[in-house]
């Protein structure tokens, strides 16, 4: 199972290894998908946590006792296909690759399961064809 979720640390904590802990406490796969940490500052990361059920829901408790906040995400990437042109600056920039030009017809495909969002297609589009459902 897999879990999307963002964390939000306080200043205390950010020394914490969080992902190391999840690995090796709780056998749940840490796939950091954004991070904005600094020491002494409020830290958040977004992951894609995969593991059993009971783990991810153990972790997740785990989590909540060390004082880190825990927002789920159902977040989905949204394209408008009529203000697509279909530029591919989005292909560029997705780490995943759940954004490919079509190499015969160059028409943007969008393959859903690969998606991670992580947002940085919805900034790299020059004309705003790409949001989220949040």
């Amino acid at each position: 199972m897999k879990k999307r979720v963002t964390l939000t640390f306080p200043k205390r904590i950010m020394q914490l290894p969080v992902t190391y802990k999840l690995a090796k406490d709780f056998n749940v796969a840490a796939n950091i998908l954004r991070a904005q940490i600094a020491p002494n500052q409020v830290g958040k990361l977004v992951l894609e946590l995969s593991g059993d059920i009971d783990s991810l829901e153990a972790s997740l408790e785990w989590l909540r006792g060390q004082g880190i906040s825990i927002s789920l995400s159902n977040k989905e990437i949204l394209i408008n296909e009529e203000s697509c042109v279909e530029c591919g600056l989005c292909t560029g920039v997705c780490p995943t690759e759940a954004l490919t030009l079509e190499s015969i017809t160059f028409h943007l495909k969008f393959l859903r399961s690969r998606c991670v969002v992580c947002e940085q297609c919805i900034e790299a589009c020059p004309v705003g064809a790409i949001t989220t459902n949040l």
